[in-house]
């Protein structure tokens, strides 16, 4: 296959489906759903044959793509490439598997979008726009094009959170473009720093610049600007992740933002905060990476515990799975902190096992939501008599979710302390407070909703429809396969974790 021009395809395929959908008369309403949907499987369909060919042992070399782009200065004497920004897209094992991952839930959350009420054209042309930043956010392979995608998804998001949201809607979208975007002013000021100091934006030129010895910067970067520049890089990601006590924005974010673009805030946005600090914070700067970990470490037992003891006393399910998010991305922290094998493929495992997860979870509160209007735990008690097979979903995603072996949940946490425990066994043994307590809060929310004392009567009331059980079944049956082989995840990952190891040392 013709691989020219295979990314950019890729990424701008979300363009025709925008295109199509401002061309429907808004009255349409259900040829919008079918193209909204349609248009979502173009980039589905491509990274699929991506992921795939890389599996038979295709080299990924093959899809870059570069084209000069903008030029400041004429250095042609000195170096062609100096301060000029080029137009590049590339993927590694770690950010195909990304973009997979964003396809596949992309599609599943066009068809949740069933329980969108209003101003569907509007809707359509915002989701598309936001999955084509998402791409874009993977695919990039220098940081001022990373940075350009990773502002698009901020748009839209705004937007599908504060028309398309619940109650409190605005205050949430407001909120969430206050955090993001101050976090996108410091992870602008490293970028721009970079650049200034190397001459380049390219992500493979820079790890190579700034950990050799015999390379001349354009001006020299002092080891005291690289601690800071990767904790500008900690702070910006960071909020994105979240880590506490970066935190508030998202609670309010999952709770008020419409249930499909809750899968995919939860399920993609969260996890470009992961991406960034492995891809970036350890792969630019691994020296002070390596001297940092043990606080990133310390950073995801908080998380742990604080979002697995709030989540233990919220009496809206919602907020239970907010709270649980927060948990989970403790995990990928203490994966990453522990800076070994184990634990960054843990890490890497986690992301794509708690994207699928809530993106489960936050689906079926919506399906639940749909039908009752509540998403309090108590007003939904007996639903396994009222809606037995949501109940049976319901009670899988939370079995996934607090690492059930046989489900992908299971293989991310363990590696993850497995990595833990060989470099800070004091700090795994605290943080498994933590997954004990994943199992409490989780099985009490659960029970309390599936067997709990009904306080409301499901007569009437519809279980789950054909069209809903697509997204429920495919979310499922992705995690039952990655926790039952998990070398669909390793083993692509193998060159990636590999490169990781050799730059911090390992």
């Amino acid at each position: 296959m013709n691989m020219a021009y295979f990314l950019s395809i890729l990424v701008f395929s979300p363009l025709l489906g925008i295109l199509i959908v401002s061309l429907v008369p808004k009255t349409q309403e259900s040829t919008i759903k079918l193209v909204g949907f349609l248009a979502t499987l173009p980039a589905l369909i491509l990274s699929l044959i991506a992921y795939f060919q890389y599996r038979g042992g295709a080299d990924l070399s093959v899809m870059k793509e570069e084209a000069r782009w903008i030029s400041f200065g004429n250095f042609k004497e000195v170096d062609d490439r100096l301060f000029a920004i080029y137009y590049e897209l590339g993927v590694d094992g770690f950010s195909l598997i990304m973009i997979v991952l964003t396809a596949i839930i992309a599609t599943l959350a066009s068809i949740a979008s069933i329980h969108i009420k209003k101003e569907w054209k509007g809707y359509f042309m915002l989701f598309l726009l936001l999955e084509l930043g998402m791409l874009g956010v993977f695919a990039a392979e220098n940081l001022i094009l990373f940075f350009i995608f990773f502002e698009i998804t901020l748009i839209p998001m705004f937007f599908l959170i504060g028309k398309w949201g619940y109650f409190e809607k605005e205050k949430a979208a407001f909120s969430f473009l206050i955090y993001n975007g101050l976090g996108s002013a410091v992870l602008l000021i490293v970028i721009m720093v970079l650049f200034a100091r190397t001459g380049t934006a390219n992500i493979e030129a820079l790890k190579y610049i700034l950990n050799s010895d015999n390379v001349q910067l354009v001006a020299p970067i002092s080891e005291t600007a690289k601690y800071g520049l990767l904790i500008g890089l900690l702070i910006a990601f960071g909020v994105k992740l979240p880590i506490f006590p970066l935190h508030s924005w998202m609670l309010k974010v999952h709770v008020q933002a419409p249930p499909s673009i809750v899968m995919i805030h939860s399920g993609i946005l969260l996890k470009i905060g992961a991406f960034g600090l492995i891809r970036f914070g350890m792969g630019i700067f691994p020296e002070q990476f390596q001297t940092i970990a043990p606080i990133l470490a310390i950073l995801g037992i908080v998380n742990l515990l604080y979002g697995a003891f709030l989540a233990f006393i919220q009496k809206d399910f919602k907020m239970v799975l907010a709270y649980s998010s927060i948990s989970h991305m403790g995990i990928v922290l203490i994966g990453v902190g522990a800076l070994n094998e184990a634990g960054i493929q843990g890490a890497i495992f986690q992301v794509v096992s708690h994207g699928l997860i809530s993106a489960l979870l936050f689906f079926l509160v919506g399906v639940f939501y749909e039908r009752v209007h509540t998403s309090t735990i108590a007003n939904l008690g007996g639903l396994a008599k009222g809606m037995p097979i949501m109940a049976g979903f319901l009670l899988a995603g939370a079995m996934a979710s607090l690492g059930l072996p046989g489900m992908s949940g299971f293989v991310s946490e363990f590696m993850a302390f497995l990595g833990l425990f060989k470099e800070m066994p004091v700090l795994g043994a605290i943080g498994v407070i933590g997954i004990i307590m994943t199992a409490v809060y989780l099985l009490r929310a659960v029970l309390g909703i599936t067997y709990g004392k009904a306080n409301r009567d499901f007569d009437g009331i519809t279980d789950i429809r054909s069209i809903e059980l697509v997204p429920v079944v495919v979310l499922v049956g992705l995690i039952v396969l990655i926790g039952v082989y998990p070398s669909v995840l390793s083993e692509p990952l193998q060159a990636t974790l590999e490169m990781i190891m050799l730059g911090i040392g390992g």
